[in-house]
């Protein structure tokens, strides 16, 4: 199917010259000469690109790009004006505009823009088809229980709603994919989704992180720069250990909640945003309001809709799932050719309650992985945290008391060192890439465990 372009000028002798030029380089073209033309015909022609003239009768192109955009969103407008009137060209692409181009235009280069317009909105819908498979099929999360499928109905409900969702969950059960998943089946799916760990912000960073600052506010702000807020404006703003939070910071968020607006450090006027709030926590947040740490005004604005995941070792016929998942993965991801694990191996790791869930079980697998010298993971492949304690002597590694777990974890790491070394015949190139370390680390390593000689 030819891409159609749809063009926008009063002159009639412009709009001909641009039909017949993009005529001959296989596009499908429509001509009106303004914009209530434009308007009328945009649902029924459905261009993949408009060329929009400013100078029209009727409407002018900043105004029918504004039309155009509360019809069709998403569609692709080249602006067109005349030379000189850049401001105007610069106004319309802040209004949505893909890009601009001035009179008297340059024949190759309008085509060239064209061509990169419809490239433009070419990868846009293939980006969304695979959305789409994406929704259909759930392919977000790996698991079959009660529990999980349960979740997975309540992100899907949720999704087609506004509504600010909070979720709750241990440390590694995947709380950041849950509200990606949300997002994205979103009809915010097109916008942005920005995700902050409200625990790794420092405190004196944290207002700057999330509503930005004027040019001048502090020291070193030698220009203005947007925060978190403004720049998922449309889409999906994620707040990961949002129980982390400040209580300086949970008082300026819960007035964005309250009132969609803020006010960026060293600003006079309030910036109106349009963002879907994901929050998550390991902790009880009900517990921390007791305790002072945590508003209770601001849990009630982040408890709209609650999403609590399983711990791994409440789903643990999600497992071998898991494992087969992660397998090709990591297969792919560390040029392995891993192709299965002994029922031996799979017993040990049904058996472990798994503390830090789904992170655990995938860094479990990763590291047996590597370990593996044919392809089949077997029990001692597995951490020792896993395959039990009891089968390592760790009377040559415990020394005191005070250094015993620094010193069984060291020869865990020596191990594994030494497994990967054997495996790629001591190249340490391979090695260094296997374990996802730099070779300047390995070196160090091998150093440490004097494995170097």
């Amino acid at each position: 199917m030819k891409p159609k372009i749809l063009i926008a000028d009063d002159e009639v002798r412009i709009r001909r010259v641009i039909t017949l030029l993009l005529k001959d380089e296989g596009f499908e073209v429509m001509a009106v000469e303004n914009g209530q033309e434009v308007l009328d015909v945009l649902l029924s022609f459905r261009p993949d690109v408009i060329l929009l003239d400013q100078q029209m009768p009727v409407l002018t192109g900043v105004e029918t790009l504004e039309q155009i955009k509360n019809i069709r969103p998403n569609q692709v407008v080249i602006f067109v004006t005349a030379f000189g009137s850049i401001a105007l060209a610069v106004d319309a692409v802040k209004k949505g505009a893909y890009d601009f181009i001035e009179k008297p235009f340059d024949n190759e280069n309008l085509i060239l823009k064209v061509r990169r317009a419809v490239e433009h909105c070419r990868m846009k819908g293939e980006i969304k088809n695979l959305k789409n498979k994406l929704k259909e099929t759930g392919s977000f999360i790996v698991g079959e229980t009660g529990g999980l499928k349960q979740v997975i109905a309540q992100v899907k409900r949720v999704a087609e709603t506004n509504a600010t969702v909070l979720v709750n969950g241990e440390s590694g059960t995947g709380k950041e994919l849950i509200a990606h998943a949300i997002h994205t089946y979103s009809d915010r799916s097109d916008g942005a989704y920005i995700a902050v760990n409200c625990g790794a912000i420092p405190l004196s960073l944290m207002e700057n992180e999330l509503f930005g600052h004027e040019k001048g506010a502090f020291t070193d702000a030698r220009e203005a720069q947007a925060g978190t807020f403004e720049r998922a404006n449309g889409g999906t703003l994620f707040l990961d250990e949002i129980g982390e939070l400040p209580m300086d910071a949970q008082v300026k968020l819960l007035r964005v909640l309250e009132e969609r607006k803020i006010t960026r450090i060293g600003g006079k006027k309030s910036v109106p945003v349009d963002v879907r709030i994901v929050a998550a926590t390991n902790r009880d947040l009900e517990e921390e309001v007791k305790k002072g740490n945590f508003r209770l005004d601001l849990l009630y604005r982040l408890n709209v809709f609650t999403i609590q995941i399983p711990p791994l070792r409440e789903r643990k016929k999600d497992i071998s799932h898991l494992v087969d998942f992660f397998i090709r993965k990591h297969n792919k991801a560390l040029n392995l050719t891993v192709q299965s694990i002994t029922r031996a191996a799979m017993e040990k790791i049904m058996a472990y309650d798994w503390p830090g869930n789904v992170r655990d079980l995938e860094n479990a697998i990763q590291s047996a992985m590597i370990l593996t010298p044919d392809g089949i993971i077997q029990v001692e492949h597995l951490p020792l945290r896993v395959k039990g304690y009891e089968q390592v002597d760790t009377t040559a590694v415990v020394e005191t008391e005070n250094n015993g777990i620094r010193e069984i974890n060291a020869q865990i790491e020596k191990e594994v060192i030494l497994e990967a070394l054997k495996k790629h015949n001591y190249n340490r190139t391979l090695t260094a890439e296997a374990l996802n370390i730099s070779r300047k680390t390995l070196f160090n390593k091998m150093k440490r465990y004097g494995l170097d000689s």
